[in-house]
């Protein structure tokens, strides 16, 4: 004997499986959109013409005198490298720390060492394998070198360097040059540069 309740429960069932079979069948009825808006916004993708500005673009250019949130270069100095005067720094305007120099000699091992070498000698493995070798950082014409002019070769590139501009950020690029700065010392450094307590542990 077949009880009610299992009857129903029963026609549930192949009703359940009699819509299932439907979904994903083909329909000339159009779908249902309970919220329309998030299928058909009413935006403008760029470059796309505009009936309501008298230009006709919908790209608009932004309101003179503003500057974008995080594009403000105010500091002269440490976003190119030059005083109010247009010179070239001679340090980097920044604070050195042993963090700072840890982060630079990452950055000069990615970004410099390839052609210049993990020392700075401009015999990387490009250039062992071929390449227009680079200049050694240990010259006197580079000691010598402003922060300031050793920051805008890695902003704009020299001879067959490229730019590293969108590569490496500002603060990186200074990093790197204070690095530059500890390799150059090591490769020149004297007795004079030792702590005290350190000497008589030297060979």
């Amino acid at each position: 004997m077949i009880l009610p309740g299992r009857i129903h429960l029963a026609a549930l069932s192949m009703l359940i499986l009699t819509l299932g079979c439907f979904r994903g069948q083909p329909s000339d009825k159009p779908p249902i959109h309970v919220n329309p808006n998030m299928d058909h916004q009413p935006k403008y993708k760029a470059l796309e013409k505009s009936n309501f500005f008298a230009d006709g673009a919908a790209m608009r250019t932004p309101v003179a005198g503003t500057v974008a949130q995080g594009q403000l270069r105010e500091d002269a100095r440490f976003y190119f490298g030059k005083d109010s005067a247009g010179q070239q720094v001679v340090k980097a305007p920044i604070e050195i720390t042993p963090g700072l120099l840890q982060r630079g000699q990452a950055r000069f091992n990615i970004y410099c060492s390839p052609c210049h070498g993990r020392v700075g000698d401009g015999q990387g493995i490009l250039a062992k394998r071929g390449f227009l070798p680079p200049p050694t950082f240990h010259s006197d014409r580079i000691r010598q070198m402003p922060d300031g002019e050793v920051f805008d070769v890695i902003t704009s590139g020299v001879r067959n360097m490229p730019a590293y501009r969108h590569q490496i950020p500002v603060a990186d690029r200074w990093a790197i040059i204070t690095y530059l700065r500890a390799l150059q010392r090591s490769q020149h450094a004297t007795i004079t540069d030792v702590p005290q307590e350190a000497r008589g542990k030297l060979r």
